[in-house]
């Protein structure tokens, strides 16, 4: 299973690569402001947030909803390459795009949790680091237009729809396909609001970073060849921490929590202040490796350990962190950088240290 898992990982992470760093700019040279990249990127994230509210009200999360959102993907990023050239067309394509990622990598990343273990989830994990890593040197040397990178788009997509299925159909894990319909208080989300609160507000801070990045660096002088190396550089980084981050998911993972999120404000604050230094901003994505790579794994394994419902907190994890945070991360950078880019990463440090205020709080409670 962990090969299948493995190779899912590669191509799903590789269609987020071309997503999140060649499609921002591709919209720009198509025409787009900064604040229609806003909108258009807040599209999938909203969706994300919301269907895990229809699982709480009784929606079933089994085989037959996930092939649904195997269907729907594939049609959605047949939509994003025939409608670029029109926004609400676009639009509405990635809206479902959202839809199909909403279901699929939540439904994988129980069943890895499941039959891998947390301890060698990051083993397996990794490969969609080397799938994100890869395309971004791959494409950044071949793309002479837009089209070229669409169309990877839709294949790295189908191959991923491909090894989902496969994934899913090999799964031995016995999946609670009809104990959905607990009530919203069944993962604690109200009593435990700061935790996912701080969730929410640390993918807040990522919407410059995934949103913006490339256009801020290339604005700032770094081309956009090395931009795309600073990318791989953090993904490289990123690797290395979930090969290795077995040992780490034993200890206190609230405390892990509290670190990663301290460490994303130094990240964006180093980037606010070294726009155009080469030797800070590869120091800045060196600390990719705690700020995402140790903190979703140290996240989805407090869930995993902590709730009994679990692959509702894992779905609950992916709508308000990945969903919410992100649709408000990309609608708010995407005003910022219109209006504030200057601040653009300033404002990305603030929200970060939101979350670990929020973080810190809720482990406080936990220990009281």
């Amino acid at each position: 299973m962990i090969y299948l898992t493995s190779l899912f990982y590669l191509f799903y992470f590789a269609v987020i690569g071309i997503y999140i760093i060649f499609f921002p700019k591709i919209l720009q040279l198509s025409g787009y402001s900064a604040s229609q990249i806003g909108i258009l990127f807040s599209a999938a994230p909203l969706v994300r947030f919301l269907v895990p509210f229809l699982f709480v009200r009784g929606f079933k999360l089994g085989r037959s909803s996930f092939h649904t959102a195997l269907i729907i993907l594939s049609l959605s990023v047949l939509g994003i390459y025939f409608s670029l050239e029109h926004f609400y067309a676009l639009l509405l394509s990635n809206i479902f795009f959202g839809v199909g990622l909403s279901l699929i990598l939540p439904y994988i990343e129980l069943i890895s949790l499941q039959e891998i273990g947390k301890e060698r989830y990051g083993k397996s994990r990794l490969f969609g680091s080397i799938g994100f890593m890869g395309v971004a040197l791959v494409l950044v040397r071949i793309m002479q237009e837009a089209q070229t990178a669409l169309l990877f788009l839709i294949v790295l997509s189908y191959t991923t729809v491909l090894f989902a299925f496969l994934v899913v159909r090999r799964s031995h894990a016995k999946q609670k396909e009809n104990n959905h319909t607990e009530s919203l208080e069944s993962v604690a989300l109200l009593q435990g609001w700061r935790l996912w609160l701080g969730f929410a507000l640390l993918q807040v801070s990522f919407g410059a970073f995934y949103n913006f990045f490339t256009i801020y660096e290339t604005a700032h002088g770094i081309s956009l060849e090395m931009t795309v190396y600073l990318w791989s550089f953090g993904v490289l980084i990123e690797i290395i921490m979930l090969y290795f981050q077995g040992a780490l998911l034993r200890k206190n993972l609230l405390v892990l929590l509290q670190l990663t999120t301290f460490v994303t404000i130094i990240r964006w604050l180093l980037v606010y202040f070294f726009a155009a230094n080469l030797p800070f901003l590869f120091l800045s994505q060196s600390l990719h490796a705690l700020s995402f790579a140790l903190f979703h794994s140290a996240a989805i394994s407090y869930l995993y350990q902590h709730y009994k419902n679990k692959a509702l907190a894992q779905q609950l994890f992916s709508g308000i962190s990945y969903g919410l945070g992100a649709l408000l991360g990309a609608l708010l950078s995407g005003y910022i950088y219109q209006y504030f880019p200057s601040q653009l990463f300033l404002f990305s440090a603030l929200f970060a240290a939101l979350s670990f205020w929020c973080i810190r709080s809720y482990a406080k409670t936990q220990n009281s």
